[in-house]
């Protein structure tokens, strides 16, 4: 015995305009996922069916035909909340711009160290790195260099090419 549906689907567009949404969203699958959602919900297929068809739980297929019903196209969209908030105001961002384009060069580890004195927060060395990207600094891996090398290695290196 087939349980019949209590929430009724609301019919924004036709099945043909869902149809031709999904060819040509084929490159954004979460929308795609949620339309064909929609669609085998307006094949008739229960919540639960059309949730497992396309690989979702149904308490997420309840969520997605609610969004549907109250916003249809704009409800299955989705929603990025734009992350963590970052540790530092925007006020201590501009004074720690302004600390490393006055200063000389800095490496991520300098201005970790400079960021946890001055403002008492700690980041990773990768989150500097995003920091500075922020500001639209470059940054630059340090190389080693060769206690050996003499101090005209330059001259030396002119003279023999020149050679």
């Amino acid at each position: 015995m087939v349980k019949t549906e209590q929430i009724k689907i609301e019919r924004h567009m036709t099945v043909q305009d869902i149809v031709r949404r999904i060819k040509h969203l084929e490159k954004d699958t979460m929308v795609l996922k949620r339309l064909y959602f929609i669609k085998h919900r307006y094949d008739g297929k229960s919540v639960e069916l059309a949730s497992d068809l396309v690989g979702v739980s149904k308490n997420t297929g309840y969520i997605w035909q609610e969004r549907w019903n109250e916003e249809g196209y704009d409800g299955i969209k989705p929603r990025f909340a734009g992350g963590r908030p970052s540790k530092l105001s925007d006020d201590q961002k501009e004074t720690l711009k302004e600390i490393l384009e006055n200063g000389d060069n800095w490496t991520t580890r300098d201005v970790r160290l400079l960021i946890s004195k001055k403002f008492g927060v700690d980041y990773s060395e990768k989150q500097i790195r995003i920091i500075l990207s922020s500001f639209g600094m470059n940054y630059a891996k340090p190389y080693q260099l060769d206690y050996r090398k003499p101090d005209n290695a330059d001259e030396i290196l002119k003279k023999d090419c020149q050679k």
